[in-house]
């Protein structure tokens, strides 16, 4: 008998899997202070983080001019850029992706990161064989859309029954809702436990060792 729960598990990346919120949020306070913008606090740049990238600085930068947002797109890129090959993973992620594969669940990555981001940190990191699909915000909707949640599903044939997101901000998490599938937050990535449990996950793993426990016996 058959007792998985879910066939589908999609997982976000910065925050989730790498540990790059840190990097992120520095990236974007030191574009805005090349441009001579507003330096926003921590907490506020690591609160857009999971939404794509003119989104994320939209949201963090509502006054400014639209012209602008190039230079500061590619100010942040340029910061980001020069240390993302140095971004780890999360202790024990590695070997757990290997082992989820190694049991024939379908794995997917929805992600506010690039294309050309996402297929730079698959091969840093030496996990892009064991991915089926994944989508990025610059080919669709960004999160909190549906949109790459469906299309991850639709490209695996698996229901929304049988798929489960997983990621370290509430964007994530009302992404999940948004599609009608299940969630499990992680508390050690961008967004606090508040956050996350406002849009009612399964789970809120406090580590990455949680989040594997939890898998282990739910999943």
């Amino acid at each position: 008998m058959n007792t998985r729960r879910f066939d589908l598990l999609i997982f976000d990346w910065d925050g989730t899997l790498m540990d790059s919120t840190g990097a992120i949020a520095e990236s974007i306070q030191l574009a805005c202070a090349d441009l001579g913008l507003r330096v926003p606090q921590t907490d506020e740049a690591r609160q857009i983080i999971g939404l794509g990238l003119a989104e994320a600085l939209q949201t963090l930068l509502p006054d400014l001019t639209p012209s602008d947002y190039p230079r500061l797109v590619e100010r942040y890129r340029h910061h980001f850029l020069g240390q993302d090959h140095t971004l780890p993973l999360f202790a024990g992620v590695a070997e757990t992706i290997a082992s989820l594969h190694a049991a024939d669940y379908w794995l997917a990555v929805a992600t506010g990161k690039s294309r050309k981001g996402l297929e730079r940190a698959f091969d840093q990191s030496g996990l892009r064989k064991f991915f089926h699909a994944s989508r990025c915000a610059d080919e669709g909707y960004s999160k909190p859309h549906p949109g790459m949640v469906l299309e991850l599903m639709d490209c695996c044939g698996v229901d929304a029954e049988r798929t489960l997101m997983i990621g370290d901000t509430s964007h994530d998490l009302q992404m999940a809702i948004n599609a009608g599938v299940a969630s499990v937050g992680v508390a050690y990535g961008a967004h606090s436990v508040a956050s996350l449990q406002a849009c009612q996950p399964l789970y809120i793993a406090e580590d990455f060792k949680g989040l594997v426990a939890w898998l282990d016996n739910n999943a």
